[in-house]
């Protein structure tokens, strides 16, 4: 069974940066693609940052565009999400998912609170 549990989460101010972890319990190595998700409270879960397998090709939306990196260490298993010039609608439960021979896996979620 695949786990992927988030870590990094807290409460930081307006301009200030986390960086998000994304443990799997198993090799990332066959995930065919591994990114990061939110949701805000009354609001629909959206795409943050995604990655393929080989690294080379990232996805963000545009409203991180510039202040958030997406990254993956395989020796650790462990994908981040830099995060910079945190905004307070950055304010949300980041959630960790990852897709491997077609089924895909959640993480339990980190809040990210972002205050003025």
């Amino acid at each position: 069974q695949v786990q992927l549990v988030e870590s990094g989460g807290g409460l930081v101010q307006t301009g200030g940066s986390l960086r998000l972890s994304c443990a799997a319990s198993g090799s990332i190595f066959f995930f065919s693609l591994m990114g990061w998700y939110r949701q805000a409270p009354g609001k629909q879960r959206e795409l943050v940052a995604t990655m393929v397998s080989d690294g080379g090709s990232s996805n963000y939306a545009d409203s991180v565009k510039g202040r958030f990196t997406i990254s993956r260490d395989n020796a650790k298993n462990t994908v981040y999400l830099q995060m910079n010039s945190l905004k307070s609608e950055d304010t949300a439960v980041y959630y960790c998912r990852g897709v491997r021979f077609g089924s895909e896996y959640w993480g339990q979620g980190t809040q990210v609170t972002v205050s003025s």
